[in-house]
């Protein structure tokens, strides 16, 4: 998708996101919903951009995204430090741990890498709760309770001061949706798609697959884990719970739907995804299964996503129009 397309898809939905405070602010539940779609936008867009740009089948990103949220929890808590400042050092430590992973993950083919990052995830739990994990403040099973609220000049964000945070939200899900489009659209975005594509071929052109791939697991984790630590002061309270098969199903519903590798239909996604979720709640058990249905049937007809369907739609207006020029000449 071009670069002129994808603002446009991202200013529409986003501009749409960010002015609905106005109407629904006395509705927790409503806000709950826009915050969550922000928060999982730029989640789900890391994970397709690892995913559906560089062809790296990391099943890792829940595990990245509950190492951000547990290592601002544990800076702010065990060592005081604030933050707002917690948050961006839980996206360096995220990184590191990213490009550790992915490091293993260099030598392995794609069903390989899903193998090695999904049993990261599954090894993540047991360690937060083990020994180890208690040693470096992650509250063992009790997880860890009143993670402070960020503070940025004398004013609050958290749970209990709902349009406050959000609009903090937003104003990072723009500029790391900015810096996902740009990289995108620069010669990084390029060197993704021919690995993807052909790392042979790549390799002949000069692109490194380990630079490349190195960055893009650090990029993504990054910001995945800034996003996570984001999560954490929101709700104030953590726990391994976060490592679910739900969490982990819910995100990839996401990428399904938006479309992998069809960037932003990845955010298109996240708002369809999350808002049904949230809707579905009272269904209990059946929520999930209502929505695996739905995905099946985006897949059965619509295997492009609604990015597909937009594109089919833009495609079918723009030909309409040639033909109605042909017609009057």
């Amino acid at each position: 998708m071009k670069a002129k397309s994808m603002i446009k898809i991202l200013a529409v939905t986003y501009g749409l996101i960010g002015i609905l405070p106005i109407f629904v602010s006395d509705s927790s539940i409503m806000m709950r919903i826009l915050t969550m779609i922000l928060i999982w936008s730029v989640v789900a867009s890391c994970w397709d951009l690892i995913m559906g740009y560089a062809g790296i089948f990391s099943f890792g990103q829940v595990a990245f995204y509950v190492i951000g949220a547990y290592s601002s929890a544990i800076l702010s808590v065990s060592l005081n430090v604030p933050p707002i400042l917690a948050i961006f050092m839980a996206g360096t430590i995220t990184a590191m741990i990213g490009v550790l992973i992915g490091l293993p993950c260099l030598k392995l083919a794609g069903p390989y890498i899903a193998l090695v990052t999904f049993a990261f995830q599954l090894a993540l739990e047991p360690f937060l709760k083990g020994p180890l994990g208690k040693a470096i403040g992650s509250g063992g099973s009790r997880g860890i309770i009143s993670v402070p609220p960020i503070e940025i000049f004398g004013m609050s964000f958290s749970s209990s001061e709902l349009v406050q945070f959000f609009y903090l939200a937003f104003v990072m899900t723009l500029i790391c949706s900015a810096v996902i489009v740009v990289i995108l659209k620069s010669h990084w975005g390029t060197a993704f798609l021919a690995l993807k594509d052909s790392e042979d071929f790549a390799a002949s052109l000069g692109v490194s697959a380990f630079k490349y791939k190195l960055l893009v697991f650090g990029i993504t984790s990054f910001i995945t884990g800034l996003f996570g630590g984001l999560y954490v002061h929101y709700v104030g309270i953590l726990s391994t719970r976060m490592l679910s098969m739900e969490v982990f199903t819910v995100l990839l519903i996401m990428i399904v739907v938006g479309g992998i590798g069809q960037y932003p239909g990845v955010v298109l996604g996240a708002v369809i995804t999350v808002t049904a979720n949230e809707l579905l709640r009272p269904m209990g058990i059946y929520r999930l299964l209502i929505m695996g249905g739905m995905v099946v049937l985006i897949v059965l007809l619509l295997p492009d996503g609604v990015t597909g369907l937009i594109r089919k739609f833009s495609f079918s207006r723009w030909t309409n129009k040639e033909n109605r020029s042909i017609e009057t000449h």
